[in-house]
């Protein structure tokens, strides 16, 4: 049982996932130095979604 792809027609596709969690992580450790490891976690969040949703919108 098949979608109705050729698996052989596929074309690679980025992964925008790691900046999610890149930005997460490199947020958290940018906030805690100037302490807020809180803000710094959503602002990374944000940023990393950002940048995953341009890859996603340009690659597909």
């Amino acid at each position: 049982m098949t979608d109705g792809q050729d698996p052989n027609s596929r074309t690679n596709k980025s992964a925008g996932g790691v900046f999610v969690a890149a930005g997460c992580i490199v947020g958290a450790i940018g906030g805690g130095l100037l302490g807020q490891p809180s803000i710094g976690f959503l602002a990374g969040l944000v940023a990393g979604a950002l940048i995953a949703t341009a890859i996603w919108y340009f690659d597909r």
